[in-house]
């Protein structure tokens, strides 16, 4: 069943898309594009917070596709002790390299790769993320306010990513300001979760703070699982699991 991603930028967002029935909190930096990261000491604190009630996600930050540097980073960010650590890969020679690079952390954070889909996305690089220990693969756009995900890619292609990564046995997610005109065109392809921060803000603006009744508003669209109080369900071990 596909689950809900609230990006958020801290404990304080993070409460808000936790009462208003987030799957998945992810944190990120808003104000600094498509990936841009928070501190591992927000990290720390929003997972501490957070308290396994449902899983955290982070991202590394708008890396170049330079190996040495994606592994430092992520070294970095995987001892903050997240369950999914996302990375994004821009179509480059590199990009096989970095994500061979960063397979030795497998063992210890769920990777996923980010792709994006204005920037015309090499799926041909999902055999080398399965390859290399990776969790997950998901779609997203790198420029934010030039058009969503369905701007850039048809809707056939989206399919086939997700047919592909699927039978890969990577997770998949899509994302790229999505709007709630978005979640019923996508939502047939069976994606494991679709991700939004815009939509979820005031006035759909991506740099201000979430706002509960737009997170309830795309929380309604999305079926919703049931999770106890204080415990995460047992699809949280598998696909969208905690740490491994």
């Amino acid at each position: 069943m596909t689950k809900f991603l609230a990006s958020v930028d801290g404990i304080q967002e993070a409460e808000i898309a936790l009462a208003g029935g987030a799957d998945i909190i992810d944190l990120k930096n808003p104000q600094d594009g498509a990936l841009g990261a928070v501190s591992p000491k927000v990290i720390r604190e929003t997972v501490a917070f957070v308290a396994g009630r449902r899983p955290v996600s982070a991202v590394c930050g708008n890396l170049p596709m330079e190996p040495g540097t994606v592994r430092a980073v992520a070294e970095e960010i995987a001892a903050t002790k997240v369950d999914f650590l996302k990375i994004g890969f821009l179509s480059e020679r590199e990009a096989a390299i970095c994500a061979r690079t960063v397979a030795p952390l497998s063992g210890r954070v769920r990777l996923v790769a980010v792709l994006f889909a204005d920037k015309e996305p090499d799926f041909g690089l999902l055999p080398v993320l399965a390859e290399s220990g990776f969790h997950g693969a998901m779609l997203d756009t790198a420029a934010k306010g030039k058009g969503g995900l369905l701007d850039h890619l048809p809707l056939s292609r989206i399919a086939r990513f997700v047919d592909q990564a699927n039978s890969l046995g990577l997770m998949t997610g899509l994302s790229g300001s999505l709007g709630v005109q978005d979640v019923s065109r996508l939502l047939p392809f069976q994606p494991d979760f679709l991700g939004f921060r815009g939509a979820l803000c005031g006035r759909s603006q991506r740099s201000a703070t979430i706002d509960p009744e737009a997170v309830g508003q795309i929380r309604a669209l999305i079926p919703q699982e049931y999770f106890a109080e204080g415990s995460t369900n047992v699809d949280h071990e598998h696909r969208l699991g905690g740490r491994p």
